[in-house]
Parts: C-alpha cells; sequence; structure tokens
C-alpha cells in the first residue's frame, strides 16, 4: 500500500486507535480523534495519561484506522514528538491546540477563554506522529 494514498484515505476520517509501548513491552491501546496534514498526523492529550508516559519513553507507535462499512482499516507505522504542556492560556501549546479544536472539530469553539483554560488546566499538549509506513486495505464502494 502506498502511503500517499493511505494518507488521503486518513485524511476523510478522525478517529482512530493509538496503540503505544508499556515499559514491560506489552501494547497500550487508546481511542483517540486526530487531524492529519501534510502526512503528520497531530492528536490531543494529557500529560498524566499512560499512553503519554509511553510515548515519552518510546517514541514508536502505530495508529489503527478501521472502516467497519467497507471492510478497510490502516495501521500506520511510525514516531511521535510531544509538545510542552500547555501552562498559560496563550502560550504555543494553547494556540497549537486551538487550531487543533478547529480542524478535528470543523467550527471554532464557542468559548475560546474557556477552552484555553481547560487546556491549562488539563494540562494537554499535542502529539505529532510521522508515519514511515503502512499496511492495510481500502475498499472502495462503486
Amino acid at each position: 500500500m502506498e502511503l500517499s494514498d493511505a494518507l488521503a484515505w486518513a485524511g476523510e476520517r478522525s478517529d482512530a486507535v493509538l496503540i503505544t509501548i508499556r515499559r514491560d513491552g506489552r501494547p497500550q491501546s487508546s481511542d483517540i480523534s486526530y487531524h492529519v496534514d501534510d502526512g503528520v498526523f497531530t492528536i490531543s492529550v494529557t500529560a498524566d495519561r499512560a499512553k503519554t508516559a509511553n510515548m515519552r519513553r518510546d517514541p514508536r507507535v502505530v495508529l489503527h484506522l478501521t472502516d467497519r462499512s467497507s471492510w478497510s482499516y490502516l495501521s500506520f507505522d511510525g514516531t511521535v514528538e510531544l509538545t510542552e504542556p500547555a501552562a498559560d492560556p496563550s502560550d504555543a501549546t494553547s494556540d497549537a491546540l486551538v487550531q487543533y479544536y478547529e480542524q478535528v472539530a470543523g467550527e471554532p469553539h464557542p468559548d475560546w477563554d474557556e477552552y484555553r483554560a481547560a487546556m491549562v488546566s488539563e494540562r494537554r499538549l499535542l502529539v505529532r506522529f510521522t508515519p514511515s509506513s503502512v499496511v492495510g486495505q481500502i475498499n472502495r464502494s462503486s
């Protein structure tokens, strides 16, 4: 499967399963929402979650997408980079989280001050996942 075809298909969706590696080597999975742009997936997480600790320790992840209606799936392999957690409503991470929200939701938040405060309170950060390979199948309806 061509990575470019897989990224185009993924760009039409926003939900996936993020699979990280626990300290003992076992996989840990989390349902997430994402936005993909220019070959990079962006995911919002909180600083205190197991998946975040796993990615800090080992940046190798799998992002698995499924479309049950067409029996299609993709599993992207790659590595992640993590931003710093939002520490101030006007810092760079908070600004990036605003952009992420609009990309995933498709519309502005009704109260940006409330949203930015929540991002700081939740210690949200962004994961940037760059896939290096993909396996799977895309079944398109005729």
